[in-house]
């Protein structure tokens, strides 16, 4: 199992996805960019210890788009499928990632009241 430190690492090192050719990626691709976006606020948390949560659901916002992502790999072949199977592999490290991150709120704490 990935620590919360390495999948940020592998998050923070990987390449984000291409969009690919059809209206489907286009839109996966943009709303991949979105989610990526909300999970930004772990790097305040690792390089400066502030814990603040993205103003959406993140968590289902990804597993929507992983979902969506599922169909499209089922019908589609060739280059589309790699890319969809490239986006669904960076979003499930972003829901990794942002899980992992909330699981370590430091106001869940019972010393913290």
């Amino acid at each position: 199992m990935l620590s919360f430190i390495d999948s940020y690492m592998l998050w923070r090192a990987l390449p984000f996805p291409v969009g690919g050719a059809g209206a489907e990626l286009i839109d996966t691709h943009g709303d991949l960019a979105e989610a990526d976006e909300y999970v930004t606020t772990v790097i305040r948390f690792v390089e400066r210890g502030v814990f603040v949560e993205a103003p959406v659901d993140v968590l289902s916002l990804l597993k929507e788009i992983m979902s969506r992502l599922d169909g499209i790999t089922e019908r589609v072949s060739g280059d589309s499928q790699r890319v969809a199977r490239s986006q669904h592999a960076y979003a499930a490290l972003l829901h990794l990632v942002y899980r992992q991150f909330l699981e370590m709120n430091p106001g869940d704490s019972p010393a913290r009241g």
